[in-house]
């Protein structure tokens, strides 16, 4: 017989949430064919685990009660809290290891699953590479949570996040502005702060507490009626699934209304007297697709009833159950907003879906615009950020940004030629790196070789010149060229330039690419 034919056998067996009735059928052989068992426990000696499995156990069972030297009091170990459970669990590992060597089996018990948030995972880390070894997996308390509220955690596409309680307020408040659905557990002590991080992420309203799912003293609630005094540490918050709230017979698939069911709905929503003030939102998608969404962004977009935009911008965003797009020309700016601010007349979540930065050449000016103006004044209207262009094209490059800079749009649809030249000279005058929007177009064709004629006034032929194309989208293309070799006939609309100013330099790595930056000092005068 092999050393490892002689050692013993090392199982993590998960309890469940806590009604013994919800062991499996094979954690339960597990325990019975058991030579030890062991748990984890507080000083206090109880624990929750052997309480759960107690009608399994045996008078002959070895019991191994592993307890925890801290729980979350401070302690003087010279390495600190994390020190002392460090050295706690490398000597419970040890004291399961001369179980195994003598061959016996060993079952370390845990209530919920052992690799989810499980005590067990520690001894698993230490132990699982050296013995023959098999997790059995319990019901978790998300699951038992779930249950017990009777409302489904995820459904479709939506995604599901689960996270400690333990995390900073402002990871916490991005992580639930940005998923369709959350599990916050580990609460107790953290309860005020994941109430603060739910109220500011917007998701306080939909927010459940459960406390001890399926165990004695098990209560459930609204989690903004809970008495944080009152939160033991065996709780979880729960925000289920938004599709599960839709109406019998909602669609699952998204609705998109025509150009002329958007005219329809504008004019059913001015007339008569608004039924309730729902709110706008604008939001900035970033340059490309949703890896450029920050996460307050993506949380007003899955939290909106009816999305508006421009047909580009809307294909950005994910489909979902129940919401309502109105899609329209990139022309019609005024009047898109005032669809969006007609639709929250009628009580409705609008999001105005803007590309890159909804304050930077978009949307947002638009809709603050029509929102200063009566009926509009009262609906409340926030703008969220997004990675504009500029920032988008900079980073793509190196940082030719890195100093003073100035943005402009070439673009004479909205402003007169003249004014562009003159902010131009300014801008050059003032040797500012320059981020140059709207180069070009079918219709637009001499713009970008005029502007270089007139930077080249102000800068040396050899200035950097970037030609950032489709940032982020399959056909995305960084080049860098000298300002007087500039080729107009290589610029469009879905081109930016960045213009490097008389400090911006550019040079070419071992690895073959290409950087350009700007210096954060400049020359003393």
């Amino acid at each position: 017989m092999s050393e490892q034919q002689l050692t013993g056998r090392l199982y993590g067996v998960g309890l469940g949430p806590g009604d013994p009735s919800l062991m499996t059928v094979r954690a339960v052989q597990v325990i019975a064919g058991a030579d030890v068992i062991a748990y984890h426990s507080a000083r206090h000696g109880r624990s929750i685990a052997r309480s759960i499995a107690a009608e399994h156990l045996r008078a002959d069972h070895i019991e191994e009660a592993l307890i925890y030297p801290v729980t979350t009091e401070s302690t003087d170990h010279p390495g600190g809290y994390r020190g002392a459970l460090d050295e706690f669990y490398e000597s419970a590992a040890a004291r399961l290891a001369v179980h195994l060597d003598a061959g016996r089996t060993v079952a370390v018990i845990s209530e919920g699953d052992p690799l989810f948030y499980g005590s067990y995972q520690h001894m698993h880390k230490r132990l699982a590479h050296r013995y023959p070894t098999e997790v059995i997996p319990g019901v978790t308390s998300v699951s038992a949570a779930a249950a017990r509220l009777g409302k489904p955690l995820a459904e479709a596409d939506e995604v599901l996040t689960i996270l400690p309680g333990t995390l900073p307020e402002e990871e916490l408040t991005a992580r639930l502005a940005s998923t369709d659905t959350a599990v916050v557990m580990k609460l107790g002590r953290t309860f005020p702060t994941v109430r603060r991080a739910m109220e500011r992420s917007g998701r306080l309203p939909e927010a459940h507490y459960v406390e001890r799912a399926t165990m004695t003293g098990e209560r459930t609630e609204k989690l903004a009626d809970i008495d944080a005094e009152t939160v033991p540490y065996f709780s979880v918050s729960v925000v289920p699934s938004r599709i599960a709230d839709l109406p019998p017979g909602t669609a699952t698939s998204t609705e998109t209304a025509t150009t002329t069911e958007t005219a329809t709905a504008t004019a059913t929503a001015t007339a008569g007297e608004p039924s309730g003030h729902g709110e706008v939102v604008v939001v900035g998608t970033g340059p490309a697709g949703p890896l450029w969404l920050t996460p307050e962004s993506r949380g007003a977009l899955a939290a909106a009833e009816d999305l508006v935009g421009y047909t580009t911008y809307l294909d950005r965003v994910p489909l979902r159950p129940g919401q309502r797009r109105h899609a329209s020309d990139n022309k019609v700016e005024s009047e898109r907003a005032e669809l969006a601010l007609d639709l929250a007349r009628r009580g409705r979540k609008v999001a105005v879906v803007s590309g890159g930065d909804p304050g930077i050449f978009a949307m947002a000016t638009a809709v603050l615009e029509v929102a200063c103006q009566a009926p509009y004044r009262a609906i409340p209207v926030r703008v969220l950020p997004g990675v504009t262009a500029a920032n988008a094209a900079a980073a793509r490059a190196g940082a030719p940004l890195g100093h003073d800079y100035a943005v402009i749009s070439l673009s004479d649809r909205l402003k007169p030629w003249e004014v562009i030249a003159e902010r131009l000279h300014a801008a050059a005058g003032a040797d500012l790196a320059l981020a140059l929007y709207n180069p070009g177009s079918r219709s637009r064709t001499w713009q970008v070789g005029k502007a270089r004629e007139l930077l080249l006034e102000h800068r040396a032929p050899d200035t950097p010149v970037i030609l950032a194309r489709d940032i982020g989208g399959p056909e995305e293309s960084v080049r860098t060229v000298h300002l007087a070799d500039l080729d107009p006939h290589q610029v469009d609309m879905r081109t930016l330039l960045i213009v490097g100013s008389s400090q911006t330099q550019a040079a070419r790595r071992d690895d073959g690419t290409q950087v350009v930056w700007t210096p954060r000092r400049y020359p003393e005068g």
